[in-house]
């Protein structure tokens, strides 16, 4: 069962901050080629933001938008509320998904490396898909933020911080182009597309890349350390060696872009 503080979000606040993320996310968006009334998945859907768009572009269709947090999904709800009654938001963890032959299409962006098992997600879209149904979605792989995971990782291992990190397990898969193209075949997948481009990231001043790691993508190593007062150290000590980069505050980001199709039924 995954715990309470993976499945929750400060949705506000990552509403505010994830700009870069909803910035990838229009280029996934650009990529589809829509009728407009097709019936397609937001697999991940955090605050809605790119919901919207993906409505959008769907005027006579309809999209099921699902995320593990509640949190997300009353933000979305709320973001969301002039495209009723052609969207439905609904509380799912992509290693359960209730459908099967449901969606046209299934679109997806920054969710897919927070699921540690891609050959039982890939699996799971397949079976939601109709026939000759389509993904196009997008997460982080390849050599995604490994300066930063370096450096926490180091940081975590050190004797103030280690006693906290002693079971943490670290919480992402970045697969890189071929390995995430034999777990979509494996799933049944053809006309498969994938690769990796880098995103490098840069955040205004040192204010700004503090709030955006602890929020968004160290969340959940800060959760292990029980103290306030710790957690801002340990951030002030990543945020300072940041501080060197070139350029500054600074975020290694890489996307793998995802493309493939559900076969037609065989006569």
């Amino acid at each position: 069962m995954t715990s309470p503080q993976f499945r929750e979000w400060d949705s506000s606040l990552y509403h505010r901050l994830s700009t870069p993320q909803v910035s990838w996310g229009k280029k996934v968006l650009s990529r589809l080629q829509l009728r407009g009334d097709e019936i397609v998945l937001d697999a991940g859907c955090g605050t809605g933001r790119l919901t919207g768009d993906l409505l959008e572009s769907l005027p006579h269709g309809r999209v099921v938008a699902i995320d593990l947090s509640r949190n997300m999904l009353r933000s979305a709800r709320e973001h969301l509320a002039r495209f009723e009654p052609r969207v439905n938001l609904v509380a799912c963890d992509l290693l359960h998904l209730p459908f099967e032959r449901a969606f046209d299409g299934v679109v997806s962006t920054a969710a897919f490396h927070w699921v540690l098992d891609h050959d039982h997600l890939f699996a799971n879209l397949y079976r939601c898909l109709v026939p000759r149904g389509w993904l196009e979605a997008q997460c982080g792989g390849g050599p995604n933020v490994q300066r930063l995971s370096q450096r926490a990782d180091a940081l975590a291992a050190t004797p103030r911080f280690a006693p906290y990190f002693r079971t943490f397990r670290g919480p992402w898969l970045f697969q890189d182009a071929q390995g995430a193209a034999e777990s979509l075949r494996r799933a049944g997948f053809v006309d498969i597309e994938t690769a990796v481009e880098p995103a490098l990231t840069v955040l205004d001043n040192a204010e700004h890349y503090t709030e955006f790691v602890r929020s968004i993508i160290l969340r959940l190593h800060l959760e292990n350390i029980p103290s306030e007062t710790e957690r801002a150290q340990f951030m002030a000590m990543l945020t300072e060696q940041a501080a060197s980069d070139d350029p500054p505050f600074s975020i290694d980001y890489w996307r793998l872009n995802l493309r493939a199709r559900k076969p037609a039924e065989l006569a």
